[in-house]
């Protein structure tokens, strides 16, 4: 086969790798066509211009910047097939030169088969739904959170995190044993509410004098109630039971216990060491030698954990609740009850806004509209402890030892909150 070259008119004679790339082009030729002039009716929607397009791909196929590259001659097959193609062509309706477009000059923008654009309202309103969807969602999961409080103890082989919740679960069924008759005061026929508020108040000064623990002076003071429950005391005697009861608190929760010549000087020799024993064994005859019932205590360490609690919050709650101890009106009220509403006082307190969440309920098992009554009642006493004659509380707590948790302003919001 002779090729001619266009600007010299030479004959040149094609080597074996031209002839096989001819043969390759002019093979490739008809269906890369079909294929071209099928994906231009597609996206352009106009009839192919089989010329111009084939010559664009041909060129950039051979990457031939000649401007009049050679052109392979046609077998009869070829001829033929041609033939067939330009009858076919003919039939067609012609189009302009003005009607025709390049396949690869289209811009995407002008394509007639792209996706229609929603309109910016309804991808507005789209969005805003599904960002609505995403919010409740998270408020689900937000409000269905309980957080794990024993995971940071996991290691601690003294918290028992194994038992810890079966333990609580038996404080729970227990703690109506700790608790005593509100009315018990009316079968006392010498004492009555103020003196046990009087007593109270100078044992937490002694208990804060000797640095006892926590435990014991919650126990003292459920060590009174439940022996003057059952028993009828003197007015004269009524500072040696919360000496006596102080004794026995100390022996159970302490490793270092006041001698009782520590008691006799801190009552001033009102009492002797005879009178002092005598008292420790009726006091456990009548309570039957029980010592070992859940207390406020118990359950203000664990609901404080719930809360996730630190230094300062913890000692409101503690300041909130030795002011609950004077008052005689509390004891209707379950230990747990108590520790859950005083620890809900001290967040109002301290944070200006209830912050009783999913945990401390679960925990606790009290809600915050359950607590509110006996919030507000705290309340009150917070208010009256800085001006009222019993204020040995406040002093304590209105040292840099503790925080000067004392001079905190009372949640009063809760106060006007109540109906």
């Amino acid at each position: 086969m002779v090729l001619f070259n266009q600007s010299n008119s030479t004959q040149i004679k094609p080597t074996n790798a031209q002839e096989m790339d001819s043969r390759k082009f002019g093979m490739e030729l008809g269906p890369n066509r079909r294929a071209l002039s099928v994906l231009y009716q597609k996206i352009v929607g106009a009839n192919p211009f089989p010329c111009v397009v084939n010559k664009r791909i041909l060129s950039e196929k051979t990457g031939d910047s000649d401007p009049n590259p050679p052109i392979p001659r046609k077998n009869a097959s070829q001829m033929a097939h041609s033939h067939e193609t330009c009858q076919e062509d003919a039939k067609k309706p012609k189009t302009t030169v003005n009607e025709f477009t390049i396949w690869e000059d289209i811009p995407l923008t002008d394509v007639e088969d792209q996706p229609v654009s929603m309109s910016p309202e309804q991808s507005e309103t789209e969005s805003t739904e599904k960002d609505q969807m995403e919010e409740v969602e998270m408020e689900d999961i937000f409000e269905e959170t309980i957080m794990d409080i024993e995971s940071c103890d996991a290691k601690n082989s003294l918290a028992v995190v194994d038992y810890v919740e079966d333990l609580y679960a038996y404080y729970k069924k227990m703690e109506n044993c700790s608790c005593v008759s509100p009315g018990y005061m009316v079968k006392q026929y010498d004492i009555n509410e103020r003196m046990r508020a009087i007593l109270i108040d100078w044992l937490i000064e002694v208990h804060h004098k000797f640095d006892l623990r926590d435990e014991t002076l919650f126990l003292t003071v459920n060590l009174i109630d439940r022996f003057l429950a059952k028993q009828s005391v003197e007015r004269k005697k009524l500072q040696l039971v919360g000496l006596v009861a102080m004794l026995l608190a100390s022996k159970y929760e302490e490793v270092f216990v006041p001698v009782i010549d520590d008691l006799i000087f801190i009552s001033d020799k009102a009492y002797t060491r005879h009178e002092i024993l005598q008292m420790e064994w009726l006091m456990l005859h009548t309570l039957h030698f029980t010592m070992s019932l859940p207390t406020v205590h118990v359950f203000m360490r664990r609901f404080l954990k719930a809360a996730q609690s630190d230094r300062k919050l913890e000692l409101q709650s503690f300041y909130l609740m030795e002011l609950c101890l004077l008052e005689y009106e509390v004891l209707k009220y379950s230990p747990s009850f108590l520790a859950a509403a005083v620890i809900y006082t001290a967040q109002c307190t301290l944070y200006g806004v209830g912050q009783w969440c999913k945990t401390c309920e679960w925990h606790t098992g009290y809600t915050e509209d359950e607590l509110m009554e006996c919030s507000t009642l705290i309340v009150g006493f917070h208010q009256k402890a800085a001006n009222g004659k019993l204020s040995g509380v406040y002093r304590k707590y209105n040292t840099s030892k503790l925080g000067y948790a004392a001079k905190y302003e009372p949640a009063n919001f809760l106060v006007q909150k109540a109906p």
